[in-house]
């Protein structure tokens, strides 16, 4: 895809610049959601199938996601590349903006606050497990859980904490 201008905004904004794109790569990073139909139900805005389809179309011929070869009758997976794992620091800018600007509940937003919290540091770590999950890296050891299990227990808690507040 030849974007439109030299500029490297714009040619950010081709690939990632609508709403679906970056969600189901939201999808795919948090949600671990690494098939169609789990990205198509798993989707809280409701994706269309057709809208899925040609998104996972564009962001593989951008690079920023792998196909994977299914036989007949199988499922494909899709992974993030090197490029599609630095969009991570893109979608973490996004949801510090939504965080100040965006009214929204507390779970949905517990993994966000989190990321802010931890800092620079952990969107590291992110990075380096999902280099892991995706790129067959190596994993580095830590002391604790991984990130994604943190995240993981920041929004059990918000979902705890948002049926407390419901009773």
């Amino acid at each position: 895809m030849e974007p439109r201008s030299e500029c490297p905004i714009n040619a950010a904004v081709e690939v990632l610049g609508d709403r679906w794109s970056l969600l189901v790569l939201r999808d795919v990073i948090f949600g671990d959601r690494r098939y169609f139909r789990a990205l198509l139900t798993g989707s809280i805005e409701g994706i269309a199938s057709n809208i899925l389809a040609d998104r996972l179309v564009r962001l593989v011929d951008a690079g920023i996601l792998t196909r994977g070869t299914a036989a007949r009758g199988q499922r494909a997976r899709y992974s993030l590349t090197e490029a599609g794992i630095r969009t991570l620091p893109i979608i973490y800018a996004l949801g510090n903006w939504g965080l100040d600007w965006r009214p929204g509940g507390g779970e949905l937003r517990s993994r966000q606050q989190l990321m802010r919290d931890e800092g620079p540091a952990f969107i590291e770590e992110l990075m380096e497990e999902l280099r892991v999950r995706h790129l067959g890296a190596p994993p580095k050891p830590h002391d604790g859980p991984d990130p994604f299990e943190r995240l993981d227990t920041a929004y059990a808690a918000a979902t705890e904490q948002e049926h407390i507040d419901q009773r």
